[in-house]
């Protein structure tokens, strides 16, 4: 979800008005363990505002049904990469 606002340049603030859901809700499903935990109306809506604002998310393993850029994380090193920008 993080990577889908940045994409966008969202705050948690901003998506939570985007789907219509509360500020704490947002912050509980970004901070669940693993897979997205909420309930599937609430997660229903995030997916409808990311698409609204052109981003598809794309589960693990699966190809991308659109057309366009993307970005996809292969695999967690549990390592931090970083690059130098000119």
């Amino acid at each position: 979800m993080r990577a889908a606002r940045a994409l966008l340049g969202l705050d948690q603030r901003e998506l939570a008005r985007l789907a219509g859901l509360s500020l704490p809700t947002i912050q509980r499903m970004e901070t669940s363990p693993g897979s997205v935990r909420a309930v599937v109306d609430s997660l229903e809506r995030v997916l409808e505002a990311f698409a609204a604002g052109g981003v598809e998310l794309i589960a693990d393993g699966a190809p991308s049904a659109g057309l366009g850029f993307g970005v996809r994380l292969l695999q967690r090193s549990g390592r931090r990469v970083t690059a130098d920008v000119a």
